[in-house]
């Protein structure tokens, strides 16, 4: 999938991020760059598990996003019409993808995308005590 990487960054991100907060399956991860501190918008595909989000990491742990995210310990993601903090990235290899729904289970199989990142939302003071 490395050839179509400039493909979707030049021409599918962009048209994605349009829609990618405000419909289910779909956000936007917002981080800093590790090097250059500017701010990237990365759009994913996301699920939850509990009160845990889950990102399917399409092209890899080696992603920019997904490095500055390991480095930050957290992002913020825009995803259904809101912007959630979240934090303790931790990476993991399903090859059977079992956390996923059944159809993008199968899509992710098609493209053998086994590799997904775990985040916790951060927890204030008024959600513990709400």
């Amino acid at each position: 999938m490395a050839f179509i990487r400039p493909i979707t960054v030049a021409v599918v991100n962009p048209l994605t991020r349009l829609f990618a907060g405000h419909v289910p399956m779909f956000g936007i991860v917002r981080c800093r760059g590790r090097r250059s501190g500017r701010l990237f918008r990365a759009p994913v595909n996301v699920f939850r598990d509990g009160d845990d989000y889950l990102v399917a990491l399409t092209y890899s742990s080696q992603a920019d996003w997904v490095r500055n995210v390991l480095a930050a310990g957290g992002c913020e993601l825009e995803t259904g019409g809101r912007v959630i903090r979240l934090t303790d990235p931790e990476l993991f290899v399903d090859r059977t993808r079992r956390l996923m729904p059944f159809p993008v289970r199968m899509f992710l199989g098609l493209v053998n995308v086994t590799e997904f990142l775990r985040l916790r939302p951060v927890v204030t003071a008024s959600a513990r005590h709400g």
